[in-house]
């Protein structure tokens, strides 16, 4: 009996040691969710001035490769970026205008007819084409449609109301069904009116919701944290 109340009273008074290992444990524990929350929230800020630094180093090292610059007074860093900022501004001078208008359409017309060269053009031109027009001019709206088999929801993009392939007397919707996590490929749809689900997304929401594969959400798609998930069903 004394010997098992004096275990007892060890086993209460605690280890130092252990007391000691528990201590360096949450502490390197909450140091370490801390550091990778922080590189998670700066990840994107990264990104930007890497992508930056690169973009505008490489700029400025190949204006100043040039003869002209290279071993003269022009020839220090940042005078590539500040020429490329005039050439810039000057070009969107010069497409203000009727001239460089019609410039730009020769632009096109000749290189599209270069073996390879009209390729990667028209693959550039068609990436900027996207960059630079509004989205709201080329989808109306965001919805979810059964695809690609009923109880499987896909999101899409309303891009217009055409006569159906199948129906010429019925009026269907136009859908692109982008692809994860790249937008600029996907499916078509023709589907009627009363077979899409309605959302309340805008398109920048859902943009972000495909670039992201789904992390993303915006929140009125996101479950209240504490909630509890609903359990999937099966046999026991």
């Amino acid at each position: 009996m004394n010997g098992q109340r004096d275990r007892t009273q060890s086993q209460g008074d605690g280890d130092p040691q252990q007391e000691e290992r528990t201590v360096i444990q949450r502490l390197e524990s909450h140091f370490g969710r801390r550091i990778f929350s922080g590189f998670l929230v700066l990840i994107p800020l990264l990104a930007t001035v890497l992508i930056l630094q690169f973009v505008l180093g490489y700029i400025d090292t190949s204006f100043r490769a040039f003869a002209f610059v290279k071993d003269t007074p022009l020839d220090f860093r940042g005078i590539g970026v500040a020429f490329a900022v005039i050439l810039f501004y000057s070009v969107g001078l010069l497409v203000a205008g009727r001239a460089g208008r019609r410039a730009i359409g020769w632009q096109k017309l000749i290189l599209t007819k270069i073996p390879i060269v009209g390729s990667i053009f028209g693959v550039a031109q068609q990436a900027t084409d996207a960059l630079t027009s509004p989205s709201g001019h080329r989808y109306s709206r965001v919805v979810f449609l059964n695809w690609p088999r009923p109880g499987v929801l896909a999101m899409g993009f309303v891009t217009g109301h055409c006569h159906s392939p199948a129906e010429p007397d019925k009026t269907v919707l136009a859908i692109y069904i982008p692809t994860v996590p790249n937008p600029t490929s996907g499916m078509l749809a023709f589907v009627s009116e009363d077979e899409v689900f309605e959302s309340n997304l805008t398109v920048e929401d859902a943009m972000k919701i495909v670039f992201s594969g789904g992390i993303v959400l915006p929140e009125s798609m996101q479950i209240p944290s504490g909630s509890s998930l609903p359990q999937p069903s099966g046999d026991s």
